[in-house]
């Protein structure tokens, strides 16, 4: 269960987080599959606000394509069922949070192969 405070948390990380990304893919990838199998949505959003990061530099591999797509979806779910709202509206509170750190939530488009 997500509790108002951790919510607060998530949107403040995704605000101005910092985020370290291991230049190394197979290292990486390890980390932030480790991450995300925590259940914890600070964690899932570390994976989702770093793979956004690397997204800037260059383009993502389609493993972690998938990872970033996985991330958004859980940290949106499970936002929207805690705060018993939409999950078009956690997006969108998600979206300003990201866009403070000058990060965007890629098109759905842009995960088509």
């Amino acid at each position: 269960m997500v509790k108002n405070g951790e919510i607060q948390k998530i949107v403040d990380f995704l605000t101005d987080g910092e985020c370290d990304n291991n230049a190394d893919w197979k290292y990486r990838f390890k980390e932030n599959s480790e991450r995300m199998r925590t259940g914890s949505l600070i964690d899932v959003a570390a994976v989702l606000k770093g793979l956004l990061v690397l997204n800037q530099a260059k383009p993502l591999s389609f493993r972690e394509k998938k990872m970033l797509e996985r991330a958004r979806y859980l940290l949106v779910s499970e936002l929207a069922m805690a705060k018993n709202c939409e999950e078009p509206q956690i997006e969108e509170i998600l979206s300003l949070a990201l866009a403070k750190s000058k990060l965007r939530f890629p098109e759905a488009s842009e995960f088509q192969a």
